[in-house]
């Protein structure tokens, strides 16, 4: 089920962080100007905020160790031991949608 969560307007520099009260981590949203990007906003080594780091090469890297999650699949390296959870996202008109 598609579940509006976001308008474009409400994005800084292509990043918002959103909290759902059903789910109990944020969802860093990421907006390339073409596709959105939906993925938990914690990292699952030291649960630091993923939205304050760099996205490099389809992936966001945390900044506190470097740990690299991709993305589309939410697949990480180390020293994460886990990927993050990734949610189906698209854009209708001005509004961001998920598939929560």
């Amino acid at each position: 089920m598609w579940t509006p969560v976001a308008k474009l307007s409400e994005f800084r520099e292509g990043r918002l962080v959103v909290k759902r009260p059903e789910h109990r981590k944020p969802i860093l949203l990421l907006y390339t100007g073409e596709e959105v990007f939906a993925l938990e906003d914690v990292c699952t080594h030291d649960d630091g905020p993923l939205h304050e780091g760099e996205v490099e090469d389809g992936a966001i890297v945390c900044p506190r160790h470097g740990a690299r999650f991709d993305l589309r699949t939410g697949r990480q390296t180390l020293p994460a031991p886990r990927p993050v959870k990734v949610f189906p996202a698209k854009v209708e008109g001005d509004t961001v949608l998920l598939d929560l």
